[in-house]
């Protein structure tokens, strides 16, 4: 167990940091997969958008690397144009 109190902060710190990086990432990995799971080349276009930005805030706010962000806003977007 941690003997100062500026690093029982940090622990508190981190646990809240690691929860609120998880619940997006989920959140982003889930909004992602029900793009990737769409058919209809409207709806994959409404949805688009909301993955992108939600790929540019985590990467901005490190939760992810921005080189991944731009792998997955790509291969989102290669899906959305390989739809008829």
């Amino acid at each position: 167990m941690a003997n100062h109190k500026s690093s029982i902060k940090r622990i508190r710190q981190t646990e809240t940091k690691k929860a609120r990086n998880k619940y997006y990432h989920k959140t982003t990995r889930n909004a992602l997969k029900a793009l990737r799971n769409t058919t209809e080349k409207e709806a994959a276009l409404a949805l688009l958008p909301k993955v992108s930005s939600m790929l540019d805030k985590l990467a901005k706010n490190n939760v992810i690397h921005k080189n991944k962000a731009g792998n997955l806003k790509s291969s989102a977007q290669l899906h959305v144009n390989s739809l008829a």
